[in-house]
């Protein structure tokens, strides 16, 4: 049975000195006692804190990280009204998805969840819909792709909630698809099957968790919402990430997006809308009255120039929130949460946002908020170091530079906002340790697959 003494860990009562954490052989942690003797335990001699959930990921865009930056050919741009947009990036995607093997995408995957692991991310939430063949055809296993990031999951010993992704049409409600959209439709009947298969692959492993995602109400007809809407689980959908969007929703329904859910789907605590960026004062206490958690991506977002969540509406709502990493373009939980602090203070010419009078420490908050929101559209037991969740434990080196001589939640806040070096020591998941001395386990033999994967492609 794995045993681990902590010198300092984040409780979910708060800090605590010399943690006893023991785990059963499934990896579920079955105590977690302050003021122990290490006893022969493995000894953790910097400040652990709960691995932190990923809520959002497409896997397969980490090959292209970096790739779609470039000035898009005017004509590219005239089609899409003129500038460089998440419009145009996406006509980017739709070219490079057109090469993926289903080899590559387990070389991708398992390569961003080594990443994802290294910086303190022990689980991800995958929004999966790059399903079919690149002429739209599926393949002989429906869910081969899922598949192959179950796998990859695997190899690099990450936790994962697997999200197949609803995606039927091109824009609001029911417009033909694009050529670029082959490899991700799927009729009612289609999707289901995939699910099952991805239910019946993961059954059993505590490692994993499954949820759906019908893409975003341009993917997806209201009956199609509605019967994804009766699933007992997680349910993740894109919703307000682009002006664009919000105005082709108003011009269609007569409603905003967030406004269109909010009005037509049992929103509660199952759902995550990602992004969630275009919401007006009054969407954002309707949404979080609801108790659905708001899937932030920052890094990704600034990269796409989405624009800026409306942070201070929510936060007077008592929405819930956590991180994701969307396109990849930024892995690391502490930057994810930097990003949404500073582009608040940009837009609002403040500084300490995400805190109040009884909550002084910016990263203390947004962990606890990564932790909670993540755990909760998750559909697994993770987030606490607490009896009955995972044991998911991220070690902080607190002789790193970044934070020499800090404790507590200043610590926390030096983690967030300090230097670029990676403080990230030791990581376990599920009980067993997968990254030691800020190096995953696997990492060489897992990047030769992924370099072997991306020669292919640029091929």
């Amino acid at each position: 049975m794995p045993r681990y003494h902590a010198a300092s860990a984040l409780l979910p009562g708060g800090w605590a000195a010399d943690v006893a954490i023991a785990c059963d052989p499934s990896g579920m942690i079955l105590s977690a006692v302050p003021g122990q003797n290490p006893d022969g335990a493995e000894r953790l001699s910097g400040v652990v804190i709960p691995g932190v959930p990923n809520l959002h990921s497409h896997a397969f865009q980490r090959a292209m990280a970096g790739l779609g930056e470039r000035r898009s050919p005017s004509e590219a741009r005239d089609a899409e009204g003129g500038e460089d947009s998440f419009w145009t990036w996406r006509q980017t995607m739709y070219r490079f998805v057109r090469k993926l093997t289903p080899e590559d995408a387990q070389a991708v995957a398992a390569q961003l969840y080594v990443e994802c692991l290294e910086w303190g991310f022990t689980s991800v939430a995958e929004f999966h819909y790059l399903h079919h063949q690149p002429d739209g055809t599926p393949y002989d296993a429906p869910a081969e792709m899922a598949l192959r990031h179950l796998e990859a999951a695997r190899q690099a010993g990450i936790g994962l909630t697997m999200l197949p992704s609803l995606y039927r049409h091109g824009g609001i409600f029911g417009k033909d698809p694009s050529p670029g959209q082959k490899r991700f439709l799927n009729d009612l009947d289609g999707f289901w099957r995939i699910v099952e298969d991805v239910r019946g692959a993961m059954a059993g492993d505590p490692a994993f968790g499954l949820g759906l995602a019908p893409h975003s109400l341009r993917a997806v007809t209201p009956g199609m919402l509605a019967e994804v809407s009766r699933f007992d689980g997680p349910i993740h959908i894109h919703a307000a990430e682009q002006p664009r969007e919000v105005a082709e929703c108003e011009a269609t329904t007569g409603a905003r997006p967030v406004q269109w859910l909010l009005d037509n789907m049992p929103l509660d605590a199952r759902w995550c809308l990602i992004h969630a960026t275009h919401m007006t004062d009054a969407e954002a206490a309707a949404l979080a009255r609801t108790g659905s958690v708001a899937g932030l991506c920052p890094s990704t977002e600034a990269s796409l120039g989405d624009g800026i969540f409306n942070y201070p509406a929510w936060a007077k709502a008592g929405g819930r929130f956590g991180f994701g990493t969307d396109s990849h373009v930024g892995t690391s939980p502490r930057d994810e949460m930097r990003q949404l602090e500073t582009s608040q203070r940009l837009a609002r010419h403040t500084r300490s946002v995400v805190t109040d009078g009884n909550r002084p420490h910016p990263g203390r908050n947004l962990l606890d908020a990564a932790l909670s929101g993540g755990a909760q559209v998750s559909g697994r037991r993770i987030g606490a170091i607490a009896p009955g969740c995972r044991c998911d434990l991220v070690e902080l080196d607190d002789g790193h530079p970044a934070l020499t001589g800090l404790a507590g939640d200043t610590l926390l806040d030096a983690w967030v906002f300090s230097g670029q070096g990676n403080p990230v020591r030791r990581v376990v998941v599920g009980g067993r340790e997968v990254v030691r001395d800020g190096r995953h386990v696997a990492r060489s033999a897992i990047a030769r697959q992924f370099a072997a994967a991306m020669r292919r492609l640029a091929d």
